[in-house]
């Protein structure tokens, strides 16, 4: 639904977004398992693009400066998936959620779960594929693996309990995005968005589970942990806490609005 068909002003309504959201997370949820699959590596791999840029720009600066300077540039991993319309697990706790909310029955749930499953996999294999290679072969300059060696073990560092709670406001904060994204067709304005809803995520230590499986991968290849400390340490605990956060604090409350409303306009006609 184009912005200028909004019902009012210029901007969309809660309803006008939640179709604009309804259609693609039909069409998600019909999409072959190979075109899932592809777009979902392709997401795991270009996000590690996040891990390496905010190694390098810590690298420029002191040690007051290295955080900020690291959530600044957080944001390109994402800038160049959702641009490019890659599939990333985070993103479709919303999406492919909402036709499952309109029609609750036990088809679509099984789509959704397929779908989850497909893009889950898809990112782990890329991110593991670009942890990988990040570690062992000369991709970038070896100065740079301290930066890298010291981000990757912030972010994976901390219990099970406390990386799923960090991952709720991560998928909170992704699946927000992929709201925000639906009332706007502008490039400029969706890169922005991308940027105020991803930056805080490095910010304020939350765990993203894609993109903080790179590091954990990384870390896993270099030998500073163990492929299965990262797996069932932080993949596990943040897929669970990103899923809870754009589901719950996205997708159902969302939805609730949109409901609320269309149940007050069918009062109101009749």
């Amino acid at each position: 639904m184009a912005e200028q068909q909004a019902e009012a002003g210029t901007r969309l309504s809660a309803v006008e977004i939640h179709h604009n959201v309804l259609e693609p997370g039909l069409k998600e949820l019909q999409r072959p398992a190979a075109a899932l699959l592809w777009s979902s590596l392709a997401s795991g791999l270009v996000i590690g693009f996040s891990f390496v840029g905010g190694g390098y720009v810590a690298s420029l600066v002191g040690d007051g400066g290295k955080q900020a300077a690291a959530a600044a540039v957080y944001p390109l991993g994402f800038i160049l998936v959702i641009v490019a319309r890659s599939e990333l697990f985070t993103e479709n706790t919303l999406v492919p959620v909402v036709p499952f909310l309109e029609r609750r029955d036990g088809e679509r749930f099984l789509n959704l779960l397929r779908v989850w499953g497909l893009l889950l996999v898809g990112n782990m294999v890329g991110a593991a594929i670009f942890g990988w290679t990040l570690a062992r072969t000369p991709m970038v300059e070896p100065g740079l693996h301290r930066e890298l060696a010291r981000l990757a073990a912030d972010t994976t560092s901390g219990g099970f309990a406390q990386i799923l709670y960090a991952g709720v406001f991560a998928g909170w904060l992704i699946a927000l995005l992929s709201w925000l994204l639906a009332a706007t067709h502008a490039t400029g304005a969706q890169i922005a968005l991308i940027w105020l809803c991803t930056a805080p995520i490095a910010a304020l230590h939350f765990r993203h589970s894609i993109a903080g499986s790179v590091e954990a991968f990384y870390r896993a290849a270099s030998g500073a942990a163990s492929w299965g400390g990262m797996l069932g340490g932080f993949v596990v605990p943040s897929v669970i806490g990103n899923a809870i956060g754009g589901v719950l604090l996205v997708a159902l409350l969302n939805y609730g609005q949109v409901a609320a409303d269309k149940d007050s306009e069918q009062v109101e006609s009749r």
